[in-house]
Parts: C-alpha cells; structure tokens; sequence
C-alpha cells in the first residue's frame, strides 16, 4: 500500500497526471541531487524519509506540502513560443544559407 495515500496527495493538485508529472519531476531532481553529491555539490531532500526510493519521497515532500506545482502564466507561456520560434527561424535561414553555398 502506497503511504501517503493517493486520495490525500490528490488534495494538493488539480488532477492525477499532474500529480504524477510533479512526483516524477521532483524525482528526477532527487536522482540528479544524489549523483551531484557524489561530485560534492549537495542540496538536502525537503523531508526526512525512511524511504529509499526517490519517487516515494517526492509523494511525501507533496503530502507535506514541500513541492508544489505552480502554473505559468500567459506571459511565460508566449515568451517560450517567440523563443522556439527565434530558434526555429535560425536553424532555417541557416539550412538556407547551406543550399545557396556551392559544393566545393
């Protein structure tokens, strides 16, 4: 039985996936914080655990109201837009450049 409870976790976001997406996101960060430590830069869990596991000690740091999700707003949102779109337009002006360059 998975300890804390599902239906407790569900409490602290809108729905299951964006629980999981947020668990699973914060277990990444535990699994790269451990390798990190190895190289001497460390930053603690949020919440003592008994667990070894980095996925069970990401649900406890949401039960314990450690982790949270924070949406981004529209600004962000189109910021990252106009980036990719600046990125996407480079890669292209220079997959152009590369056709009109005769082969030596």
């Amino acid at each position: 039985m998975m300890t804390p409870a599902i239906e407790k976790l569900m409490s602290r976001t809108k729905s299951k996936f964006l629980l999981v997406t947020l668990a699973a996101r914060r277990a990444r960060e535990i699994t790269q914080q451990d390798d990190n430590m190895q190289i001497g830069s460390y930053v603690s869990r949020r919440v003592e655990s008994v667990s070894t596991k980095n996925l069970s000690v990401a649900f406890e740091e949401i039960n314990e109201d450690k982790v949270r999700h924070v949406p981004k707003t529209v600004e962000e949102i189109r910021a990252e837009i106009a980036e990719l779109q600046r990125l996407e337009d480079e890669a292209n002006a220079e997959a152009a450049a590369a056709e009109e360059t005769p082969a030596e």
